[in-house]
């Protein structure tokens, strides 16, 4: 029997969030509906809500997800009501790249989790007074108290760590860390230099720190934001517009999405080093680049969701953030469902590292 649920809606791009009523279709064999407990506001988010990308509105977004299993499908078989579950992002499981491990590479990557907003098959799964919605986002549109989530977005966690301090693990923090352990997998004494200072980037300056890398700076133009990386581990600071100048990094993570950042990030690399893209500018941005330069073994490496396998990376993260050694709780503001509006206002004006909604 479908379900209704109260549910943050994009009318159109620009529009606020505004809460409304919606029903919820029935889950097919592979989906779970899941009582949110908490949920992350991301960038991502805000970029499809001001309508940056083609994904189809109304509708729901939302994709950094933690709650309970309260009914699963007939054929699912991984969790079970009761069940404390992180929500990422979805994958075929049968395509080359899912079968090799690396499922943020699916083939049908886009469709399914970003611009689609419906199942594989076309079917919708929001619907509201009779009108189908833009919903399965990244396969779950947790921006709504309860939510119909495919198999493959969950991940069965921990019950003792709360929802609201895991919640970003789906995502942005999943981003961070795997550019750092999935990308780079940084030597002893390697530098490490992180480009922007926001919860994707001071992710991937707590990641650094575990690692044998002896030099991670974090380059950002907001003071507070470089205190608080010093505090998770960056061992030096920059002002963005100091430059890069006097680096010869082995490993940079440029989360920014600024050309211009992108472009200092690849002439400060050492040779051999390597720059991970993880900043996403609008589609279509080209940058230019010194392609002697190149010749000394750097490479430019992108990355999606850190090309982590959940199901693996993501009980990694929550007992690391369980123990204290990835003091996540340092970069998340809570907000009341409600209040998500304020909470995306935070997020654009810097007020708010990591906005989490809880319910």
């Amino acid at each position: 029997m479908p379900i209704t649920t109260r549910a943050a809606v994009v009318e159109s791009g620009g529009a606020p969030f505004t809460l409304s009523e919606v029903t919820l279709d029935d889950p097919g064999p592979h989906e779970v509906l899941v009582r949110l407990a908490a949920t992350g506001l991301c960038h991502t988010d805000l970029g499809v809500a001001s309508g940056g990308l083609p994904f189809p509105l109304p509708g729901v977004l939302g994709h950094e997800g933690a709650g309970v299993v309260e009914t699963v499908g007939t054929a699912v078989t991984g969790v079970a009501p009761g069940d404390h579950v992180v929500l990422s992002f979805t994958s075929c499981g049968d395509c080359r790249n899912c079968r090799a491990g690396h499922p943020a590479y699916c083939a049908t990557w886009l469709p399914l989790n970003l611009i689609g907003g419906t199942r594989a098959d076309g079917t919708g799964t929001i619907s509201r007074n009779g009108t189908r919605l833009g919903g399965h986002f990244f396969g779950q549109s947790s921006f709504a108290e309860r939510a119909l989530v495919d198999e493959r977005s969950l991940v069965k966690v921990d019950p003792e760590v709360p929802p609201e301090s895991i919640a970003p693990l789906g995502c942005g923090v999943l981003t961070g860390v795997g550019a750092v352990w999935n990308v780079l997998k940084s030597e002893t004494g390697s530098t490490v230099v992180v480009l922007g200072a926001g919860a994707v980037g001071l992710s991937a300056v707590m990641a650094a720190s575990l690692t044998p890398a002896t030099t991670v700076v974090a380059v950002d133009r907001v003071p507070e934001r470089l205190k608080l990386a010093r505090e998770l581990g960056a061992t030096h600071t920059l002002d963005s517009t100091a430059g890069l100048a006097d680096f010869a990094a082995d490993g940079i993570v440029e989360t920014t999405g600024n050309t211009a950042v992108l472009r200092q990030g690849v002439d400060a690399l050492a040779a051999r080093g390597t720059l991970v893209v993880v900043g996403a500018p609008p589609f279509g941005t080209e940058v230019a680049l010194d392609v002697n330069g190149l010749l000394g073994g750097k490479r430019i490496v992108g990355l999606t969701l850190g090309d982590a396998e959940t199901r693996t990376f993501v009980p990694a993260l929550v007992r690391l953030v369980k123990e204290g050694r990835l003091p996540l709780h340092r970069l998340i503001s809570t907000y009341p469902f409600a209040d998500i509006d304020r909470a995306a206002r935070d997020m654009r004006e810097g007020k708010a590292v990591k906005p989490v909604l809880v319910f």
